[in-house]
């Protein structure tokens, strides 16, 4: 065994709702407030030290900006995942904090999961311009169900699903991979621009998505999926009215067919204008997805994801 090797993995999650309400300047204004979810869809890192060889530069800017923050020219990255690339899932946090558990792990150093989180975030913000809110780097790092509040710091709340909840959860809902999300940057500085501008739309939209979020707690604290459902339905309302890109031609459709099937609770996840949806309570979701043909996507298996970032020596330790 190569003990110069060392490995490291964090879930992405599905974000039920508040989503939006975590990005500045929002919580420092109202206090916002998310409820999401890790899964057991994960970013993979394998970290060798090369001691003195030469260790040519990554062409990954995110391997890149980690390995310049933590001085480490001596070490290979290698980043792997098993789920679609800018799917809604908070994809780039997870391997974010997964490059990051990795690097501190090789320093000999065990970082807290809320330290983790900000200091991955930190990186992409520093290193690499991109902002945004907080939620999918706790949710990486945390694991399993959270309550997050978002004012001048973050407060988290670790939902316990009852085992009763978690089984009936992941045979009542489904996670859609709808195609590549194109949502823009014009997108998002749009919206947080209304925001500024006190847009009542927007104002309403935000407020209720973080009312809604804080109910979501309550359901998943209870075990109630039929209420869970019900919320997310609500909230997908107004997520869409923040703006006419998030929502997306193939997700109407989608929604449209499930509908008919009985199905409900359909959201997209993420910042959405595509990516992956979540639905609840079709009965036939494969059947929905292949009668709408490619490039639609696919129905991804998930399983809750217990634990947040983790590392060993050992590539099994990393995994699920």
């Amino acid at each position: 065994m190569d003990h110069k090797l060392l490995y490291a993995s964090a879930p992405t999650r599905i974000d039920f709702g508040g989503g939006w309400t975590d990005v500045p300047p929002y919580p420092l204004d109202n206090g916002g407030y998310v409820c999401n979810m890790a899964i057991d869809q994960r970013a993979y890192v394998t970290l060798e030290d090369c001691g003195t060889r030469y260790v040519p530069p990554s062409t990954d800017p995110l391997i890149s900006a980690h390995l310049r923050t933590f001085g480490s020219p001596s070490v290979k990255l290698t980043l792997v995942s098993d789920f679609p690339v800018k799917a809604g899932l908070g994809g780039s946090s997870a391997a974010s904090v997964a490059i990051a558990a990795a690097l501190s792990a090789h320093r000999g150093r065990r970082v807290e999961p809320r330290a983790l989180a900000e200091l991955s975030r930190q990186v992409e913000v520093d290193k690499l311009g991109i902002a945004g809110g907080r939620q999918d780097h706790y949710a990486a790092a945390f694991g399993g169900a959270l309550g997050l509040t978002f004012t001048d710091k973050v407060h988290v709340e670790r939902i316990v699903i009852p085992e009763s909840m978690r089984l009936e959860m992941e045979r009542r809902m489904a996670l859609v991979y709808t195609g590549v999300s194109r949502l823009s940057a014009h997108t998002i500085t749009t919206v947080m621009r209304e925001y500024r501008q006190r847009v009542p739309r927007v104002l309403s939209a935000l407020g209720r998505m973080a009312e809604l979020a804080r109910q979501m707690s309550h359901a998943l604290r209870r075990g109630s999926v039929d209420t869970l459902a019900g919320l997310v339905e609500e909230h997908w309302e107004h997520q869409r009215s923040l703006h006419p890109t998030i929502t997306t031609p193939r997700i109407e459709a989608l929604e449209t067919a499930v509908k008919r099937q009985g199905g409900r609770g359909v959201k997209a996840l993420g910042a959405s204008g595509g990516g992956c949806v979540i639905v609840f309570d079709c009965p036939d979701i494969n059947a929905v997805v292949a009668a709408m043909g490619p490039p639609l996507g696919k129905v991804i298996n998930w399983r809750l994801a217990q634990h947040g970032a983790l590392t060993g020596r050992h590539g099994h330790v990393a995994g699920r």
